[in-house]
């Protein structure tokens, strides 16, 4: 009795402990902003460098394990439930009963010790790596911030300018027979680099890094159009390893952004971006620009007639060919071994990504990976060394 009071006891303190905590977070950006500048990068350090060490996605094994247990715990409520009522239509119980019924009871106490810890390491991970990163004040690109407003002719200026980044570029990086990037060097090892030059002007983005990972089941993530996944759970930085070469070094960086407390979508975008465009190496620049390219232009042509849109810079064959999420024959190997149909699969993930940043204040929800225009705009109309280059055209 005295071992369950004391399970029980510390079961309700924890429960306690992530209450007060998310009600602080909140409540005050101030100590949201102080747990993720001093206490949250010691985290990553510790537990990120261990699950660093698996070849695989330690998270990816825990949604695993995770859903496993809950369809297990269903079947099990469900098979006992049937149980309980024919055999008390049973007058007298035979040994089969009485054998199965020690069963029940010893799977039912498991459960029942179980699901509680279960229930209490959850909350206090998300809230710990997830939760609290929400209420952090929002990125500053420049001293101007969102203060000023953009016009229509401004963002069709970037929207140019970043077409004929992508065409130049597209030109530059070496294709194989087939159309498709050749990428010969250590991409996670450069995305860490990336990620580290931006430092200077983000010292979040310093400390230690994990390295990404691909997905064992990238197919299903390819079926919810999702090109990367942070994991809370263990820490990791995971990218979709179906998906197009060229979406990859953006990914890499955008999901390296969430692991060092830029859990907000559009600014994981931006840093993504920031960090590919810098870099040394062509295929990640080019990624770069590719990632945000149809934020960007989606954002002018919904402001634009059709005919006005046609006016300006086209979008070449080979980078709408390098922009794709998934290839013909990436697609086909997908819906070959795929369970559930793609369309299911995409509605409800939408849902579930819309909902849950709905709930941790993103109001906008899943249109919030498209504000990362607003920090480009910021970024270009503000920021000297986004210099203008020989032909005058910024970059």
């Amino acid at each position: 009795m005295h071992r369950k009071r004391i399970f029980s006891l510390t079961i309700i303190l924890i429960m306690a402990f992530c209450i007060i905590f998310n009600m602080a977070a909140w409540k005050s950006a101030a100590f949201s902003d102080f747990y993720v500048a001093n206490i949250y990068p010691k985290l990553t350090s510790a537990y990120g460098s261990l699950t660093s060490r698996v070849g695989f996605s330690v998270g990816e094994c825990m949604l695993v394990f995770l859903v496993i247990f809950i369809v297990f715990a269903l079947a099990f409520l469900i098979v006992h439930t049937v149980f309980l009522i024919y055999s008390k239509k049973v007058t007298e119980k035979g040994k089969g009963f009485l054998s199965a019924e020690k069963v029940f009871r010893k799977i039912s106490g498991i459960l029942y010790r179980v699901s509680p810890v279960l229930m209490a390491v959850v909350c206090t991970i998300m809230s710990l790596n997830c939760f609290i990163l929400y209420h952090t004040s929002k990125l500053q690109v420049s001293d101007v911030g969102f203060t000023k407003e953009y016009d229509l002719a401004q963002l069709a200026e970037l929207r140019d300018s970043v077409v004929k980044k992508c065409n130049e570029l597209a030109k530059k990086v070496p294709h194989d027979e087939y159309g498709n990037v050749i990428y010969e060097g250590n991409m996670q090892e450069t995305a860490i680099l990336a990620m580290k030059n931006l430092e200077g002007e983000f010292p979040r983005l310093g400390g230690y890094y994990v390295t990404p990972k691909p997905l064992h089941f990238s197919g299903f993530m390819s079926q919810q159009y999702m090109q990367g996944y942070y994991f809370p759970f263990s820490m990791e930085a995971n990218y979709n390893d179906a998906m197009s070469i060229m979406n990859k070094p953006f990914t890499m960086c955008h999901e390296l952004a969430h692991t060092h407390g830029y859990i907000y979508e559009d600014e994981a975008n931006f840093l993504g971006f920031l960090a590919c465009i810098r870099s040394d190496d062509i295929v990640f620049e080019y990624s770069g620009y590719l990632g945000v390219l149809n934020y960007i232009n989606n954002d002018f042509y919904k402001a634009v007639s059709k005919e006005e849109y046609n006016k300006h810079v086209k979008i070449s064959d080979r980078v709408k060919y390098d922009n794709q999420f998934l290839t013909k024959e990436a697609w086909v190997k997908v819906e070959k071994k795929a369970v559930v149909k793609t369309e299911t699969v995409k509605k409800a993930a939408e849902k579930f990504i819309d909902t849950n940043l709905k709930v941790n204040g993103v109001l906008s929800g899943k249109v919030s990976y498209c504000h990362v225009v607003a920090l480009i705009m910021d970024y270009y109309y503000n920021e000297p060394e986004y210099a203008e280059n020989e032909s005058g055209d910024k970059v």
